[in-house]
């Protein structure tokens, strides 16, 4: 039968209780170690001592399953567990680095700061949502910081994993989670949507740029409704110089439905890594909250109110994915450029939330001095560019899905997977050129990039070469 653990020296599991370093309501956190094991480590205990809170057990229980099934730098590496019917315990890696708890005596954080953190935060997310799991409690404490960069999400006793029974939904009908950072369909019952993590980190962004809560402090059911209708503050109102293009990407996170949200949280990334390519909208703009008439339409807005079907996470991060195409925009590539123009226009037209990055590298010699000009005077860059946009007018994307880049590299292979490793690629379309003696010997972009790419990639060739090859 379990028991309580409360004394230092107790061996559970093979594992030595070294130091309590945290009680909270729910569980107990203990530095441990083993005869057999020298990395610095966890053991996170349930409350379950007389009057214990029957929720802290299930959500316990909930972590007993998900922790084993997640890996990655983004999640605390998961070395042992042990269940109620002796003592139950959850044994796992000690990341080195804190929590963003302490960040909060600094705030508002420099707007630049505010950025590079979401990004990681998103990134930590996008992983997750890959693993089927939706974290739901996303706040600074469950918030860790490797002293690699990446950031680590703890404390999975209120995630949903769609491939597991949701012990929290089907034994309790009040919502959980942390009042300021709870969205609106998880105070309506659904825990099954990764947009609910989006709209956490929207709270956590306003808050770390701004000093204040979106949605105030308030722990009443009926106040925290209130953002199923009401809109909070922009931040411009609070902030003067607050950049237009992070209040576009704050307010969107936002957004009271989660179809009016960002799709994934990789796309939330895209957008805070290229401040200078988010496509401002009336968002951005803002200074004042909605009026009361359009509050008044949404509190009555019964579509907004009621519970809606479970939307599996694969699929929802299937529907949005980030699609990079290279397109050459030098003379002579117009029937490779339509081969993938024609490609990437079958993938768009059946992915109405996936995003577009065009990408062209700007190949520099390594042995001349490059020019920025050329033989016209033009700048080159600007040049490029220019041939991207008009490359894509044809797919007619609203201008939210569609971005160009052109990047200045020796090697215009490494600078593609560069981009598409630091910002969460799904898919590259590429082409492919007529062979050669000379590629056959030094190996083409295109055969590079389809070897060392983290994600598909589908090399396009001319309609009269061959077919499209995907690896």
């Amino acid at each position: 039968m379990a028991k309580p653990l409360h004394e230092p020296g107790v061996i559970v599991g093979g594992f030595r209780l070294d130091e309590m370093i945290h009680r909270g309501g729910m569980a107990m956190l203990w530095r441990v170690s083993h005869p057999d094991m020298s990395e610095p480590m966890l053991m996170k205990v349930p409350r379950i001592g007389e009057l214990a809170d029957q929720a802290a057990i299930v959500s316990f229980e909930m972590e007993l399953m998900i922790m084993p099934r997640l890996s990655g730098v983004h999640v605390p590496k998961f070395i042992a567990a042990g269940d109620f019917d002796e003592q139950p315990f959850i044994v796992m890696e000690h990341i080195a680095g804190g929590s963003l708890l302490p960040r909060l005596k600094d705030l508002p954080l420099p707007y630049a700061e505010v950025a590079a953190l979401g990004v990681k935060i998103a990134a930590a997310l996008t992983d997750v949502h890959r693993q089927h799991v939706v974290h739901l409690d996303i706040k600074p404490s469950n918030i860790l910081m490797r002293p690699s960069g990446e950031a680590v999400l703890i404390d999975y006793g209120l995630a949903h994993h769609e491939q597991l029974p949701d012990l929290m939904q089907e034994e309790f009908r009040v919502p959980f989670g942390t009042a300021p950072y709870m969205s609106p369909e998880q105070l309506r019952g659904i825990r099954s949507d990764p947009r609910s993590d989006l709209f956490a980190l929207g709270v956590l962004l306003y808050f770390f740029s701004t000093g204040e809560r979106p949605f105030g402090e308030g722990e009443r059911l009926k106040t925290m409704r209130r953002r199923l209708w009401r809109d909070p503050y922009p931040p411009r109102q609070l902030r003067t110089d607050y950049p237009p293009w992070l209040q576009e990407i704050v307010l969107r996170c936002l957004e009271s439905d989660p179809a009016w949200r960002y799709p994934t949280a990789a796309q939330v990334a895209f957008d805070l890594s290229h401040p200078d390519q988010v496509k401002l909208t009336a968002r951005a703009e803002r200074v004042q909250r909605d009026p009361w008439t359009t509050v008044l339409r949404r509190r009555f807005n019964t579509d907004l109110t009621a519970p809606r079907g479970k939307a599996p996470v694969a699929a929802q991060l299937a529907s949005a994915p980030i699609v990079a195409v290279a397109v050459d925009v030098s003379e002579g590539s117009a029937a490779i450029n339509e081969a993938l123009r024609t490609t990437a226009a079958r993938i768009l037209s059946t992915l109405p939330e996936a995003r577009l990055a065009c990408l062209n590298v700007l190949k520099h010699s390594r042995v001349s001095l490059d020019t920025t000009l050329d033989e016209e005077g033009r700048n080159k860059h600007i040049e490029r560019m220019v041939g991207l946009k008009h490359w894509a007018e044809p797919l007619k994307l609203a201008e939210n899905r569609l971005t160009v880049h052109v990047f200045e590299a020796v090697d215009p292979a490494g600078a593609i997977l560069d981009f598409v490793r630091a910002n969460g690629v799904d898919h590259i379309l590429i082409g492919a050129r007529d062979r050669s003696m000379m590629r056959s010997l030094l190996g083409s972009v295109s055969a590079k990039v389809a070897a060392e790419a983290p994600c598909t990639v589908t090399v396009v060739r001319p309609s009269n070469d061959a077919n499209e090859d995907s690896g």
